[in-house]
């Protein structure tokens, strides 16, 4: 398992974002990686290890690619925005910037986007702008099309929009993990250190986000889509026609791969079989990597 990390320093159009990187002892040619965190976590969220095979990083690492997990806007290091311009719209800018910056950093080409929950939204909404970049997919993982009436994600959003919360471990926890016996006490503790404080300006707008945004969003995504929701969400309606009708949206997607991670709860990559989550987010890179260079030669 990869363990060196590398933390990484951004100045984009004045705002400094954070990152977290890790890499293979040797070059690969593989994608590098970009993942975006979801609301209440930090970019150390893609470093728990839920199971015995390690996190993300490591698993990716140990696959030949290179991560790079952003801090997006007011979490980690990376500056706060003020409530009424902290915008999910706002962050795909910044974070776009950003990923321009570690391209010409690293000299990286092919771009894969991993997001949770709310870094899924943003992710697909950077996909949907057309970035300047050589983006080749995105897995958007913890969010769909149907979030339930009167569920835990609207009480979380019933919060002043204007403050910042720092959410108790166990109301947290009834959120982001599922049953007693889907993740290990290991997995448990290490995602309490990845917790941070929240904006409620982005509980306000993730119950409101496919209403408002996915119906315009998905037509404009015209890379490959995976989507996985967990099969004990607490937030998102995870039924097999709800997973279905997601997928269906992203209609100039040369292919989408939507399903559901059994076993698993809200923030899927810390369950026991979040490892089975992450080596299907890697099979799916491969194949947009052979997809890319397939379009690349019949452009020529």
């Amino acid at each position: 398992m990869a363990k060196q990390r590398i933390d990484l320093t951004f100045d984009v159009e004045g705002h400094k974002i954070t990152a977290v990187a890790a890499k293979p002892a040797e070059p690969t040619g593989k994608p590098l990686i970009i993942a975006l965190h979801g609301g209440t976590y930090t970019a150390h969220y893609f470093d728990v290890a839920g199971s015995p095979d390690g996190s993300f990083l490591d698993v990716a690492v140990a696959n030949g690619h290179e991560v790079v997990a952003f801090d997006r806007p007011g979490y980690g290091g990376s500056t706060p925005l003020a409530p009424a311009a902290n915008t999910f719209a706002r962050h795909a800018e910044l974070l776009t910037g950003a990923v321009i910056a570690v391209t010409k950093e690293l000299g990286s080409d092919d771009v894969f986007l991993v997001g949770h929950s709310i870094g899924g939204m943003i992710a697909l909404m950077i996909a949907a702008n057309r970035p300047p970049f050589r983006l080749i997919g995105v897995s958007a993982t913890g969010m769909g099309a149907v979030i339930p009436a009167g569920g835990a994600a609207e009480a979380l959003g019933s919060l002043p929009p204007d403050d910042t919360v720092d959410l108790p471990h166990d109301q947290r926890d009834q959120v982001m993990f599922g049953p007693v016996g889907t993740y290990a006490a290991a997995g448990l503790d290490q995602a309490h250190d990845a917790y941070a404080p929240v904006p409620v300006r982005e509980l306000v707008q993730a119950p409101a986000w496919p209403r408002e945004h996915l119906g315009a969003v998905a037509p404009n995504v015209h890379v490959p889509v995976h989507n996985a929701l967990a099969e004990f969400d607490a937030l998102w309606d995870s039924s097999p026609e709800n997973v279905a009708g997601f997928a269906a949206m992203f209609t100039a997607a040369p292919f989408v791969d939507a399903g559901v991670a059994r076993g698993t709860g809200h923030s899927i990559d810390h369950h026991l079989l979040g490892h089975a989550l992450h080596l299907r987010q890697l099979a799916f890179a491969d194949e947009c990597a052979a997809w890319a260079e397939r379009a690349a030669v019949s452009a020529r």
